[in-house]
């Protein structure tokens, strides 16, 4: 066996990069409000804010896209999506959408309430912006083992099982509509749920009579870290493993923009009849016909094949071993990250990595502002600015569990040799990292407010 695990693809069509200079970047983070978000994409060298929706699709895909089907009801392009999401993943009822926000934001529509509660293992920005809207809480729960950042416990995407006890305990079982998990949980570093968890859950789930949920926008990475890291299931197919998991829930909500490897697009899918009609209702209100929701038939078409080439394990192999290379370097080089790597991003500890600079200055803002000043390099704070938020008594700023700043790895996009320049970037900063500022904000949303922020640096400069 060689040691070179290469990309299981050709490469047809390429995009030029734009190249830029330090001294051009320390402008346009200025412009940008040194928030990446807002940063062009064209002034990015390589793009780690997201892989949702930025990977490469296949010539499959795009073969299907001329197939499209673009009738308003009953498109064909519509049954091939749904025959290839209920073959993988079982579900009798599939709602399509623009993208999993859009599934997201019609599920807590039709059940929850104002003062709910609904479990997570972590969730995530949108999820927990869709819940608070309708005025619940978005109980995060992770697993004790996610607080030691550098120990090789093999899932630390778990949730807490006896939490959840706790939960149903204290808040009672009318106040919680449904139970979420996250896999992989991307909040909690991208790290993958097993599958004996994720059954504590689903009895759980069962005991006191609701029902469980997937976030399952990258299941199929979790199934393959299941396959590598959970006993019993090295011999097992990833899609056989994909399936066991979604046997265990009621249903889920799947932004397709990632393991579906699809630019645009998502679902709604669900067992239960009644529910699939309220929600369908919900769907031809705000995002179209049942059979379409929001997406062009050829939409429909690249998201059909996505689904089948998103568990194929030669592509996973690649993929995972690719993730995991860089994180593997960068360790061995002393940078602070979230061990041991999950399947789409790398997870610096941005609380070790800038020692200095406390939480309420946002460390992660000011690691992914040097990264991009320092090699055009586009990463995503996960931390105080995304998820803390003003406390309304006092105004102090209410801190973030963890501290992170991901490099989120679009699929099928970028070669080897940008992931060693990456790593060169990382390394740079780090070697640099004491004379890192702290950030204020100074202006922001209510809701996600790490979209559209402006900050500005306290102290040294960025490109000190």
């Amino acid at each position: 066996m060689f040691k070179t695990v290469i990309e299981p693809f050709r490469i047809k069509v390429v995009e030029q990069i734009r190249m830029t200079t330090p001294e051009q970047r320390t402008a346009l983070l200025a412009q940008a409000g040194y928030n990446t978000f807002s940063l062009r994409s064209e002034d990015v060298m390589i793009d780690l804010l997201t892989d949702s929706g930025t990977g490469a699709m296949s010539a499959e895909q795009w073969a299907g896209i001329m197939r499209g089907d673009e009738s308003y009801a009953g498109s064909p392009s519509f049954y091939r999506f749904q025959d290839s999401i209920r073959q993988v993943m079982g579900f009798e009822h599939v709602i399509p959408t623009h993208q999993g926000r859009a599934a997201e934001r019609i599920l807590f529509g039709v059940t929850c309430a104002e003062c709910d509660v609904v479990p997570n293992n972590s969730h995530f920005d949108t999820t927990r912006a869709n819940i608070e809207y309708r005025g619940a809480t978005a109980l995060d729960l992770p697993c004790a083992e996610l607080a030691d950042m550098s120990s090789d416990y093999p899932f630390k995407g778990n949730m807490d099982v006896e939490a959840l006890r706790t939960a149903f305990a204290t808040y009672g079982a009318d106040r919680i509509p449904l139970v979420m998990l996250t896999v992989t949980n991307n909040s909690g570093g991208g790290q993958p749920v097993s599958m004996a968890n994720a059954r504590e859950v689903a009895a759980v789930c069962r005991e006191f009579g609701k029902p469980l949920y997937l976030d399952a926008c990258r299941i199929a990475e979790n199934a393959y870290l299941i396959k590598q890291r959970e006993p019993g299931y090295a011999e097992k197919s990833v899609r056989e493993i994909v399936r066991e998991m979604c046997d265990l829930a009621e249903g889920c909500t799947m932004s397709a923009k990632k393991d579906a490897i699809v630019n645009m697009g998502g679902f709604l899918a669900t067992r239960d009849s009644e529910l699939a009609r309220q929600e369908r209702v919900l769907l031809i209100l705000t995002e179209g016909f049942p059979t379409y929701g929001g997406l062009s038939g050829r939409d429909l078409e690249a998201l059909a094949i996505g689904m089948q080439e998103g568990v194929d394990e030669d592509y996973l192999n690649y993929r995972i071993t690719s993730t995991h290379y860089v994180g593997r370097h960068l360790r061995e080089n002393g940078v602070p990250l979230l061990w041991p790597t999950g399947g789409h991003a790398i997870y610096l500890d941005a609380k070790r990595f800038a020692a200095h600079i406390p939480p309420q200055r946002l460390p992660g803002v000011s690691i992914a502002n040097a990264l991009y000043h320092a090699g055009g390099v586009r990463a995503c704070e996960i931390g105080t600015l995304m998820f803390g938020h003003p406390d309304p008594a006092t105004g102090e700023e209410t801190v973030a569990a963890r501290e992170l700043v991901r490099l989120a790895i679009p699929r099928r996009t970028y070669t080897q040799s940008h992931m060693d320049y990456v790593i060169e970037v990382v390394l740079k900063v780090w070697e640099e990292r004491a004379s890192l500022p702290g950030y204020r904000i100074v202006e922001q949303a209510h809701y996600l407010r790490h979209f559209s922020a402006r900050l500005e640096p306290i102290g040294q400069s960025p490109t000190a």
